[in-house]
């Protein structure tokens, strides 16, 4: 199968998030934490890291495409960055994101496995109460929603939303993942998925997103109403930080058969609460 090379690639940084309920997101909380301003997204460095697999691979990448991304430092909103791709072959390629300043603020692995392990099951867990109130993230609630299990989240991708694009132009994505066309779901939105069913369990802000390990069974055509589960793995202290690990799984909301589609699987590490909160 002929397939086209992944390329290195330049472009402005882009915070879909500013107001997001999250307010690391936003100049004024993540300036008291030491940062220039608000912080772009993990899962839109992510995106940025991932976006030559989609270019060059296509669909095929977004449905079976695997990528593990490590976020280290901050990108700011218009900061120019470019992405530089190494060790490229057929289906695999590692990325590093660096700012003008030579800062490395994110690398990446990213490949279309020879063998691809075994989607995961949908479990059936309770779903969120449209008035649930989550607990603060405690090294306690946290413990607790190991021991006790997590609630489910459902989500639609179509229609307007912040992550619908993770540059300024959506136009300026590869055509498939271009809403405007009805396009699939871009892996901002879907490692977003990750943050948003944590952020559902658990209050947490500011918090921040560091690193995942994707993988991905089926692309999601627009319209397609989503069930996100998630298992707390681990959870540990760290700097003075509080730490956690969970694993993520995204299905067809509307396919109630334990075997239904699971679009990703996503292990999230991220930052619950940080030193000083």
């Amino acid at each position: 199968m002929q397939t086209k090379q992944c390329q290195s690639w330049s472009a402005q940084a882009f915070n879909q998030s500013p107001d997001s309920a999250n307010q690391i997101h936003g100049d004024e909380m993540a300036q008291q934490y030491g940062f220039q301003g608000g912080l772009v997204p993990g899962v839109t460095v992510s995106a940025y890291l991932t976006h030559p697999a989609v270019a060059a691979w296509g669909l095929k990448w977004l449905e079976s495409g695997r990528a593990h991304v490590v976020v280290s430092s901050p990108l700011y909103d218009e900061e120019m960055f470019d992405v530089e791709v190494s060790n490229t072959s057929q289906f695999e390629y590692s990325a590093k994101l660096i700012k003008p300043s030579g800062i490395v603020s994110a690398t990446a692995e990213v490949s279309i496995p020879n063998i691809v392990k075994a989607a995961p099951k949908k479990r059936g867990d309770p779903f969120l109460a449209a008035d649930f109130e989550p607990p603060k993230a405690l090294p306690d609630t946290i413990r607790q929603l190991q021991q006790q299990g997590c609630l489910a989240m459902p989500y639609s991708w179509g229609g307007p939303h912040n992550m619908q694009t993770y540059l300024r132009e959506h136009s300026d994505m590869p055509q498939l993942l271009d809403p405007a066309q009805g396009g699939y779901a871009n892996m901002s939105f879907i490692l977003g998925l990750s943050n948003w069913v944590l952020a559902a369990n658990t209050y947490m802000n500011p918090w921040i997103h560091l690193e995942t390990t994707s993988q991905n069974y089926a692309a999601i055509p627009a319209g397609t109403d989503l069930l996100v589960e998630m298992q707390v793995r681990d959870l540990f202290s760290k700097k003075g930080h509080e730490f956690v690990d969970v694993e993520v799984n995204v299905f067809d909301k509307n396919d109630e058969a334990a075997e239904s589609v699971c679009f990703s699987s996503i292990d999230l590490r991220a930052i619950y609460k940080l030193r000083g909160q």
